[in-house]
C-alpha cells in the first residue's frame, strides 16, 4: 500500500514541467510597468495622487533625516579640515616666534657688545698717554663678583705681570700671572689688594684696600691713611697716585664716602665706591706699559 502511494507521487512529481525566468523576460517586464506607471501619471495625474502622497510622507522624512546627518558629517570634516589648518598655523606661529626670539636675543647681545666696545673706546680715548689692548673675560670666581678673573690674552699678546687693567669708567686691578694665551687679574676689591691713591682735588695721598664682604654689601670698599688735614669732601674722585710703584698714575679708582676722624685721632679713613662695576664686567683693556720704578727694579 504505502509502495505504490510513493510510486504515485513520484509519477506525479516528474509530471511537473519546470519553469525557468530568463533576466530579459524581467528586465521587459519591469520597463512595461514602468512605462505604464509613467503613462498612466501622465495622463491621470489625479489617480496616483494617493500614491505620491504616500510615497512622500515616507521618503521626505527620511530625506530631511538624511540632510540633517549629511550637514552634521560635513560640519565635522569642516571642523576637522579647521583644526588642522589652525594646528599648521600654530605650528608656523611657534617657528616664527622662536626665530624671532633668537633674533631678538642676537640683537641684544650684539647691542650689549657694541655697548661695552664703546665704553672701552672712550675710556681709551680718555687716556691715550697709555698702550692698550682689549681682552675678554673668560672665566672668574664663583661667588658672582670680578674680583679675582681670567682673560683670553697672555704672554703671546705681550701682556706681563703687573700690567695695569681698566674698564668702565677707570681702574680694574693688576694682571697677577701669565700664560701663552691667558692671564689672571686681581681686582681692586679683592681682599688682598692694596692701591695707593691720591684725591685728585687736593693731590692728599690716601690707601685703597679691598674688601670684598663690604663690597657685596653696601658696594664700597675702605679708604685709609687720609691725611687730617685733607680738605677733602663727599664724592671726591681718588685716583691712582704718582709714589705707587705698580699702577700708573692718575687712573681713576672711585669716589670718597662717609670720611671720619679714624680712633687715634690722627688720620682720616672714608668708603670708596668704584668707578667699575665690579659685578658686570664682559671686557677689559690691558695697559701694555708697566710702571717704569717696577720695569727699573726688575733691571737691578
Amino acid at each position: 500500500m504505502q509502495k505504490s502511494r510513493r510510486s504515485r507521487n513520484r509519477r506525479r512529481r516528474n509530471n511537473k514541467k519546470t519553469i525557468s525566468v530568463l533576466p530579459k523576460h524581467v528586465f521587459f517586464l519591469l520597463l512595461f510597468i514602468t512605462v505604464a506607471i509613467v503613462f498612466v501619471s501622465y495622463r491621470f495625474p489625479n489617480l496616483l495622487q494617493p500614491v505620491r502622497n504616500g510615497i512622500e510622507s515616507f521618503i521626505i522624512p527620511m530625506q530631511k533625516g538624511i540632510n540633517v546627518v549629511g550637514r552634521s558629517v560635513s560640519d565635522r570634516l569642516d571642523n576637522f579640515d579647521t583644526i588642522k589648518n589652525l594646528q599648521k598655523e600654530n605650528e608656523e606661529l611657534k617657528a616664527t616666534v622662536e626665530a624671532l626670539t633668537m633674533q631678538n636675543q642676537q640683537i641684544s647681545q650684539e647691542k650689549y657688545e657694541l655697548n661695552s666696545l664703546q665704553e672701552l673706546y672712550e675710556l681709551d680715548v680718555k687716556y691715550p698717554d697709555y698702550k692698550k689692548v682689549a681682552a675678554r673675560i673668560i672665566a672668574r670666581e664663583s661667588n658672582g663678583w670680578y674680583n679675582v678673573f681670567t682673560i683670553d690674552k697672555g704672554s703671546k699678546d705681550g701682556i706681563k705681570e703687573n700690567m695695569n687693567v681698566m674698564a668702565g669708567n677707570g681702574l680694574v686691578g693688576l694682571v697677577v700671572s701669565v700664560r701663552n694665551n691667558s692671564a689672571t687679574v686681581r681686582s681692586i676689591i679683592d681682599d688682598s689688594s692694596k692701591v695707593s691713591g691720591m684725591f685728585l682735588k687736593t693731590s692728599d695721598t690716601c690707601i685703597v684696600s679691598g674688601d670684598l664682604n663690604s663690597m657685596i654689601t653696601d658696594g664700597r670698599i675702605k679708604v685709609s691713611m687720609i691725611s687730617l688735614d685733607a680738605d677733602i669732601n663727599e664724592n671726591d674722585e681718588i685716583v691712582t697716585s704718582h709714589i705707587s710703584d705698580k699702577f700708573q698714575q692718575g687712573i681713576l679708582i672711585g669716589y670718597v664716602t662717609d670720611i671720619k676722624i679714624d680712633s687715634s685721632n690722627m688720620t682720616k679713613t672714608a668708603y670708596l665706591t668704584p668707578a667699575v662695576d665690579f659685578e658686570h664686567l664682559d671686557t677689559v683693556l690691558i695697559i701694555t706699559e708697566l710702571k717704569e720704578s717696577f720695569e727699573l727694579e726688575d733691571e737691578e
